[in-house]
């Protein structure tokens, strides 16, 4: 079996002295420093803090105790679309190999054209998967286990709002949470929050597992993982040494999660990826709908749609829209074709794009505002709110039924 280099194991130690990241950056996938948002505080070695913002005691949780290496190495992460049954997690701690195993709580929230994985976790064992600055940073844990969040540099401080708050939604209703730190967090793991929040994110309970192989790479373990998983969920290796496989993309809120499903997908050239054939089989639908003629959309998303239309019709504001400016629906790709910015909502098809030559990103866009308004009545929300606007795009945040 392949043991994985050296450095590896010297960051999983804590023994790089000073380092918030420096060589230890390929295990934790992230780059920026801890930063203490309750007192503005940027250190390796945090100082002390301030008056915390107030917090919703319902979501509080009790902090963690002292940290208490060794870190665990963040090598393999597991996901399935519900909770992962036990017999599948016992088969996944009894490989050869395998040296710590961790449940958590994973989906994917859309904010202002970004898609963030968003972790629902137990504090005191997840920070032994972080990487050492940040595990050893406790008032990261304090935040979190006050029912704040932690956020990973790499997310855009664009999609931070005034005080702090880290909308997970674009819908009006959507839960808006304090960010508490920003700190490195796990590779593809954006947004971690305690476990009440969890529940209150409407986030699958335990349908994730990350896992540690210790002095061995994941590859050499790949053909046990597969045998013990099968069909019942998708493995994502984390480490260096490979980026491909099949992952989930699990949606967060529950009407309109529940409506459009969840699937599996695999990496493709490009900045594509390749849905389950399955799910594609059960959700995408090829229809027609006013102005814009034949779509390809989600079977949840086609109503709204075909609604909105139906009235920009009825108001008489049918040369609003211009059918041969229309960029499609269902398309499953990365947004921007880098995985770094997470999937698009083209991949569930629940995403549109019109009038595209005017409404390029980055404009306030030449779009009606009367149309907009009927698409928002109907459930979308309109990139051009965002905070670097996208005019020509709507997607799905509610479900709104014709009548």
């Amino acid at each position: 079996m392949t043991r994985r280099p050296r450095l590896a194991a010297l960051c999983a130690l804590g023994l790089v002295a000073g380092a918030l990241l420096g060589g230890c950056s390929q295990d934790s996938g992230s780059s920026g420093e801890l930063l203490d948002r309750t007192n503005s505080s940027r250190s390796g070695s945090p100082t002390a803090e301030a008056s915390p913002t107030p917090t919703p005691t319902s979501y509080a949780v009790k902090p963690p105790g002292p940290f208490e290496p060794p870190l665990r190495t963040a090598d393999v992460l597991i996901t399935g679309a519900e909770t992962l049954p036990d017999d599948l997690v016992a088969r996944v701690r009894a490989l050869d190999g395998v040296s710590e195993v961790l449940r958590l709580s994973l989906a994917s929230a859309a904010i202002d054209g970004r898609t963030l994985n968003v972790a629902a976790v137990d504090l005191g064992e997840f920070r032994r998967f972080t990487p050492d600055a940040s595990a050893r940073a406790d008032f990261v844990w304090k935040r979190l286990a006050g029912g704040e969040v932690a956020v990973d540099p790499s997310v855009s401080k664009k999609l931070v709002g005034k005080g702090d708050m880290l909308p997970l939604g674009n819908a009006e209703d959507s839960p808006t949470v304090h960010v508490g730190a920003y700190a490195p967090l796990v590779k593809r793991i954006d947004v971690v929050v305690n476990a009440k929040r969890g529940e209150q994110l409407e986030i699958p309970t335990d349908n994730a597992l990350l896992v540690s192989t210790g002095e061995l790479t994941p590859s050499a373990l790949e053909k046990q993982f597969e045998r013990v998983i099968g069909e019942r969920a998708t493995m994502q290796t984390l480490a260096l040494e490979f980026d491909v496989g099949p992952q989930t993309a699990v949606l967060t809120g529950g009407s309109v999660s529940e409506a459009v499903g969840t699937f599996s997908y695999t990496n493709r050239p490009n900045g594509e990826v390749a849905p389950d054939p399955a799910w594609v089989r059960g959700y995408i639908r090829t229809e027609e709908v006013p102005l814009l003629g034949t779509v390809t959309c989600n079977k949840a998303f086609l109503p709204q749609l075909r609604g909105a239309l139906t009235e920009v019709v009825a108001r008489g504001l049918a040369d609003k829209i211009h059918p041969d400016e229309y960029a499609g629906c269902y398309y499953p790709r990365y947004i921007g074709r880098d995985p770094s910015n997470g999937l698009s909502m083209h991949s569930w098809g629940i995403a549109v794009d019109i009038n595209v030559p005017g409404n390029l990103r980055g404009t306030v866009g030449e779009i009606d505002r009367e149309v907009v308004a009927i698409f928002k009545k109907w459930g979308m929300a309109w990139g051009g709110d965002w905070s670097w606007t996208d005019p020509m795009h709507f997607e799905m945040n509610a479900v709104v039924r014709p009548g």
